[in-house]
């Protein structure tokens, strides 16, 4: 390996324990279920978090295999997760159970399986969020827990993070553990059928966009980089086709989100991400959607990838929102800064430990002025 690639520093990579993919594998879902507490006991209550975008659906719900005594309960996804939020949760379900769940079932987009993570964190190492917002923090292994997402890119059923906003700090962090990897995952593109195009679009793009930095950076090893050549093969192949959502190009698409998740456990992003970050946090911005319009204003730092975006934005006639940084307080793009440049590790990744003499705080603000 060259010498002018630097150590990951991740040395010892886990991936999720096993999974099932492919049209109508949610049937594996309450097979799965049922081994888990045929584990622990008979009687054993399981959790469930599911996305309420589903709480109109009861026949979709019966399938997930719930009993009388477990815990199903909806999670909101109309703001991005933060510390307060998942305590309470936590603590709400902590009410609810006896002892421990025999699982938890994260059931839904990447904010719904980062809830269920970080609460199958908090249930055996107890405390707060906060408390383990950063790198190796946990120290007991976390509930047994099954990913089903029903919306791909995020990559959060493969990653050892679960993102979230720290309420008291407004810093946008997560709990980077192994303990924090699923046990098991179920892919079933029939999932993704209903959802918007538009928001299809963004969050595909985040498996997209993972990758792309991660292959521009310098913090990178021979396993990550194939993880996210192939999944900016497969996004390419989905987001090129006539139709991006087809059957076919739903299923490249939910496997390009685990891969960009693996690529991402053993590699860094680069500057995007961070933008996002700080319009998250600021402006209250979805992940995703956030991503997409700070790429759309990163030319200067990937510029055949912007090209490759805005190719694929025509070619899917999605429409990206603009003007979100427009009449702005100077105190709030001193706020879009400092939750810029607070992530120090991906900004290093991509542009060299002295990145600030890169992104100076009017560049900075100059680039939030073009979204």
């Amino acid at each position: 390996m060259s010498a002018s690639i630097l150590d990951t520093g991740v040395k010892v990579v886990r991936n999720v324990g096993g999974f099932t993919v492919g049209r109508g594998s949610l049937s594996h879902l309450p097979q799965f279920v049922d081994a888990r507490r045929r584990a622990v006991a008979p009687d054993a209550q399981v959790v469930y978090l599911v996305d309420t975008f589903f709480t109109s659906q009861p026949d979709l719900l019966a399938r997930l295999g719930s009993r009388a005594g477990d815990v199903v309960q909806f999670v909101d996804v109309t703001d991005e997760p933060t510390t307060d939020g998942i305590d309470a949760i936590t603590n709400e379900i902590r009410h609810q159970i006896r002892g421990l769940p025999a699982t938890i079932v994260g059931f839904g987009g990447g904010i719904t399986m980062d809830t269920a993570k970080a609460v199958a964190n908090l249930l055996t190492n107890g405390g707060g969020a906060a408390d383990y917002q950063g790198w190796d923090l946990l120290q007991v292994p976390a509930v047994h827990k099954i990913a089903v997402p029903t919306i791909s890119g995020t990559g959060s059923e493969a990653t050892r993070t679960c993102v979230m906003t720290n309420t008291k700090s407004g810093l946008k962090l997560g709990m980077n553990s192994d303990f924090t990897v699923f046990d098991q995952m179920v892919l079933d593109p029939d999932l993704t059928a209903t959802v918007p195009r538009n928001q299809y679009f963004y969050t595909g793009m985040d498996a997209y966009i993972h990758c792309v930095e991660a292959l521009a950076g310098s913090y990178r090893n021979a396993v990550g980089d194939a993880y996210s050549r192939e999944t900016v093969n497969l996004c390419r192949q989905v987001f090129f086709a006539d139709d991006m959502m087809s059957v076919e190009a739903r299923e490249q698409l939910m496997v390009a989100s685990y891969l960009g998740g693996c690529a991402i456990a053993t590699s860094y992003v680069g500057v995007v991400h961070p933008f996002s970050a700080g319009l998250s946090v600021v402006l209250g911005l979805h992940h995703c959607v956030a991503n997409c319009i700070a790429l759309n204003a990163l030319a200067d730092f990937y510029p055949a990838e912007h090209a490759e975006f805005r190719t694929m934005l025509s070619k899917q006639k999605v429409s990206l929102p603009t003007g979100v940084c427009a009449d702005l307080t100077a105190e709030q793009y001193q706020r879009l800064v400092a939750a810029t440049v607070v992530h120090a590790k991906p900004l290093t990744n991509a542009l060299g430990e002295n990145f600030r003499a890169v992104l100076t705080d009017d560049r900075i603000i100059d680039i939030f002025r073009r979204m």
